[in-house]
């Protein structure tokens, strides 16, 4: 494996810092107060190909590897983690749901509008009993002639809130278990279907988070994604390239708060000295740049493997695992080197600190990362 970047990856990664230094970082603090949308750094995204980066041309889409949509979305997260969150939601879930599983009239009705960023995407899961055990779907969708009708309610979608598109997960069958729940795309506007509460969180506040609502939804036989029954298992075909979107926005988090530290304690003096000069400090900053390479390697290999057509499940689990777990210690000793500025809102420190911890969480918490991956190693045959 080479991992050496091509000249065109080494200038799509200067391209997004430059756009994100530009059309984000002068927002960081005014969005996150305010938990604003970021209309203006997705326009500038999708004019760069960005809301359709992992879709080939024929659907819109800019054709780019798993390798290069990694890189991209660690540039964002190095400036701010809520717009590569958007972006991540955006790609690697919804649209990603309906090129994996929709058929040619579907992905032609939906994945152009996606991969301009004309409409965005979402993707529901979760429900308020079904986190971690996802096969404990609850929302239901039956039959009414060549229609269905869906009712139930998802937590914790990301994008929902403005996405004219929301790939849902229900239970279409009893007693199938994972086997029994499908894939259905719903159109905003769609009757029956709203967007309930917007939650109020701790960190990526410019990406907004919402319940969606189904209440005799009624949707067309062509709303289907996929095999019915078929649905849960697509999602977790889903989730193993979505992991590796989340390792990367993990290690950009974890980069950007590393960067922050490291100036800041070349400025800041005590005792007559830059802070950079004491091996507390030296000591945290080498820690640090270990861990954020060891993942960023770990998630570049998981990229590879997708892009090689290989098996991923086991190597997103390890990326993702290692790399939100770095993300989170990256974002305390960011705070910590900055000592009580770090606390004060004036400083990029607090913000590192309050986004990196949904990293450990979302597409998975690091306790379902080590499951899935003592269930992919206790499957090897001993040697």
């Amino acid at each position: 494996m080479d991992f050496s970047l091509h000249p065109d990856q080494i200038a799509l990664r200067q391209a997004i810092r430059e756009l994100a230094e530009k059309e984000i970082r002068p927002h960081i603090q005014a969005w996150d107060e305010a938990q604003t949308w970021p209309a203006s750094a997705l326009e500038a995204l999708a004019a760069m190909g960005c809301m359709g980066i992992l879709l080939p041309p024929e659907w819109g889409g800019a054709g780019m590897s798993c390798l290069d949509y990694v890189l991209i979305l660690e540039e964002l997260a190095r400036v701010d983690p809520s717009v590569a969150l958007i972006v991540a939601a955006h790609n690697s879930l919804c649209s990603q749901h309906i090129f994996l599983a929709g058929n040619a009239e579907q992905k032609q009705r939906w994945l152009p509008r996606l991969a301009s960023g004309e409409w965005i995407g979402c993707w529901s899961l979760t429900e308020p009993q079904a986190g971690s055990d996802a096969g404990g779907t609850r929302s239901r969708a039956v039959r009414r002639g060549a229609d269905w009708v869906l009712n139930g309610g998802k937590t914790f979608t990301t994008n929902g809130g403005h996405a004219q598109l929301c790939v849902a997960m229900a239970l279409t069958a009893e007693g199938r278990g994972k086997h029994g729940i499908s894939a259905f795309a719903i159109e905003q506007g769609t009757p029956g279907f709203r967007v309930g509460r917007k939650e109020n969180k701790l960190g990526m506040r410019a990406s907004d988070t919402v319940e969606v609502i189904f209440e005799d939804c009624q949707l067309p036989g062509g709303a289907l994604l996929g095999v019915e029954g078929e649905g849960f298992i697509d999602a977790l075909r889903v989730l193993d390239g979505g992991r590796i979107g989340i390792a990367a926005l993990s290690v950009g988090l974890a980069q950007g708060a590393y960067e922050a530290a490291r100036g800041y304690a070349r400025e800041r003096r005590q005792f007559g000295r830059a802070i950079a000069e004491f091996q507390a400090i030296q000591w945290k900053l080498a820690d640090l740049a270990t861990e954020i390479e060891a993942a960023r390697w770990l998630t570049w290999h998981a990229a590879w493997r997708k892009d090689q057509g290989l098996p991923v499940t086991r190597h997103s689990a390890f990326a993702k695992l290692a790399a939100s777990e770095t993300a989170v210690r990256a974002g305390n000793e960011c705070v910590q080197i900055f000592g009580g500025y770090g606390f004060v809102k004036d400083y990029p420190a607090e913000k590192f600190y309050r986004d990196a911890k949904l990293c450990t969480l979302g597409e998975g918490t690091s306790e379902i990362q080590r499951l899935i991956i003592a269930r992919e190693i206790l499957k090897e045959t001993a040697v």
